[in-house]
């Protein structure tokens, strides 16, 4: 596993670059993740405006104004921040701050380099808008797309998204939060997709609402790229090894130089009863979810048991002689599922696009996306570790609940809008017949 980039550039090109390990592999994945969404989306909203499905509105701008102190003043504190936080921890002791997440939640920083970036953002603004300065500032009437939108559609979705999906796994995880809600919420770890994925809707929505786009066209215009999105994310949960694996297969065994090994039924009891205070630690009992699960002899056993070595969380065993950060195994190695997710929501992702025309009714490709992806949840969810619920007897996990809405909203988003549209058609027939 590579928790950081420094440990997979130093794995694969055998490199020893320090600065590398400030960039989380988690994070890496996800900013890509999002520059694939942004580049979907902005090719789907561009789409729709050439077949005049989305309309410009048109807005009022002051142009030749010089810069405010207003903004002189938030430039020269991003700045700031940027070079006293992001700067800083380049220069920081890394015996203090091997773990970036501790520094930037601390006092620490650089005041020279946040000075220096703060008097160079805030030069950088006044010089670009004495550029442009008119003796006489006027008022210009400016076009705007939704495509010229989609860093702000962005922006929300990461924002909100982020908060959405930190506040639904605090809910699955109540136990853990209530023990140290502070460190829970500032975090990096423990995001669950669906709060993210339905705290940044609402937030897209009321986004929608006040620039005046066509909310039903936004959604089909981003369906295709929340699931590149998904399945990006899910390559960085599998390469940093952030505990969102799948249920332990008792077919394998993982040794301590991490190499997974075939073993017999009843070799699983035994680890489970060796690491007790382990399995306790996590599960509360030695009553630990698992199956046994033999690859076939055509397909690597890594496929269907992973044993994490060096994950982010520092799960597990200890690794003999390893004295780095991460320095952790799982004993009993487990089903790969953000592996497994990748995959699949890739191959849904070219379902999506290659079918995107033939959805003409606005809204239901969206509600196309929500029935893939519910379903692909739902049957992942049966291999996975999660918090499960006890409704009337059921033990459903909060994906499967979530899913499972998720796959029957969709049914009924399709049915719902086909069926207006028709009865549209249909008065717009009798009215032109008329």
């Amino acid at each position: 596993m590579y928790p950081n980039l420094y440990y997979a550039f130093k794995d694969l090109f055998g490199v020893d670059w320090k600065f590398l390990r400030f960039i989380n592999s988690f994070g890496f994945f996800v900013a890509i993740a999002f520059s694939a969404a942004f580049i979907i989306l902005s090719k789907e909203l561009r789409r729709k405006e050439a077949q005049g499905l989305l309309q410009y509105k048109e807005e009022i701008i002051t142009v030749g104004n010089p810069a405010s102190l207003g903004e002189l003043l938030t430039n020269f504190i991003l700045g700031f921040l940027l070079g006293y936080k992001i700067v800083g921890l380049f220069f920081s002791d890394s015996s203090r701050f091997s773990n970036p997440q501790d520094f930037i939640f601390s006092f620490a920083g650089s005041w020279p380099a946040g000075l220096l970036l703060g008097f160079i953002f805030s030069g950088l603004k006044w010089w670009e808008k004495n550029k442009h300065k008119l003796a006489e500032p006027e008022q210009r009437k400016i076009r705007i797309w939704p495509h010229d939108r989609v860093g702000d559609i962005t922006i929300f979705a990461a924002i909100f998204g982020f908060l959405g999906a930190k506040i639904f796994n605090s809910l699955e995880n109540w136990n853990e939060f209530v023990k140290s809600p502070i460190e829970s919420l500032l975090s990096f770890s423990g995001l669950t997709f669906y709060g993210g994925l339905i705290c940044a809707a609402l937030a897209i929505w009321y986004y929608a609402r006040k620039r005046n786009i066509s909310f039903w066209h936004l959604n089909d215009a981003a369906a295709p790229a929340l699931m590149i999105a998904y399945a990006i994310g899910r390559i960085g949960c599998h390469v940093s090894g952030d505990g969102d694996w799948g249920i332990i297969n008792s077919a394998y065994f993982s040794t301590p130089d991490q190499k997974v090994v075939n073993v017999k039924p009843d070799f699983y009891n035994i680890i489970v009863t060796k690491n007790a205070e382990l399995y306790i630690s996590q599960f509360g009992s030695l009553n630990v979810p698992h199956r046994y699960v033999k690859a076939p002899s055509f397909l690597p056993d890594w496929l269907f048991a992973y044993p994490y070595a060096h994950n982010v969380i520092n799960e597990g065993l200890k690794i003999p002689d390893c004295n780095q950060q991460y320095c952790s195994y799982l004993p009993l190695p487990v089903f790969p599922t953000s592996f497994y997710e990748t995959i699949i929501c890739l191959i849904l992702f070219f379902v999506i696009w290659s079918l995107r025309k033939k959805f003409t009714v606005p809204g239901t490709l969206f509600g196309f996306y929500l029935v893939l992806n519910g379903i692909e949840r739902f049957f992942i969810e049966k291999i996975r570790v999660n918090t499960k619920y006890d409704i009337l007897g059921f033990h459903p996990t909060q994906a499967e609940i979530i899913s499972f809405l998720l796959v029957l909203s969709g049914i009924l988003l399709y049915l719902t809008l086909t069926q207006r549209n028709k009865r549209l058609e249909a008065i717009q027939k009798k009215t032109r017949d008329s």
